[in-house]
């Protein structure tokens, strides 16, 4: 293990922990004394994503931590729920134990992790995931969280998606109070 400070070759471990699906080491540099640390997870075999286009391309956490970041982007989320939203994906993933995967999966997967999470993140999300074509696709598809609103819990911390009528009161009583 190089030491990312002065690059050195060796280092010794300080501490080691179990972490999620791996290990977690606290590490010492010989060289310089700094401490940095390292994770490390078993790597599994292959998995291949396949494409719209039936291109064939091998799966990887990074470019789906990407979109999930995108998607949370400024939102008030705690720390490490993406990167606990992608392990739980990546794990469903190759618990399934299929060697190639239908990108349409991984999607339907991020969306309905992103709609338990965050709905802005979701609509960000979906927006780019299904290409909407229109305003009044993006209208439905938020009509359809403001009914399911009333049937599932929101996320912790998440505003309420308001209904047209309430909104349009509140945007009233809003500029009574302004006069």
């Amino acid at each position: 293990m190089n030491c990312p400070f002065c690059g050195y070759n060796d280092s010794k471990v300080i501490d080691s922990r179990d972490v999620n699906d791996g290990i977690r080491r606290r590490r010492q540099c010989l060289s310089c004394d700094s401490r940095f640390t390292t994770y490390e997870r078993l790597q599994p075999t292959a998995l291949f994503v396949i494409k719209k286009d039936q291109r064939r391309e091998e799966f990887s956490r990074d470019k789906l931590l990407t979109g999930l970041r995108k998607a949370c982007e400024k939102r008030p989320l705690p720390t490490g729920a993406v990167d606990k939203l992608a392990d739980d994906i990546e794990a469903e993933l190759y618990h399934q134990g299929k060697a190639e995967i239908p990108s349409v999966v991984i999607g339907d997967m991020v969306m309905a992790g992103l709609k338990n999470l965050d709905y802005i993140a979701y609509i960000r999300f979906a927006s780019v995931y299904r290409d909407f074509a229109d305003i009044t696709i993006l209208k439905q598809e938020i009509d359809t969280l403001v009914g399911d609103e009333t049937e599932v819990a929101r996320p912790a911390g998440q505003l309420p998606l308001l209904p047209g009528e309430e909104l349009v009161t509140m945007a009233k009583g809003h500029r009574r109070r302004r006069r």
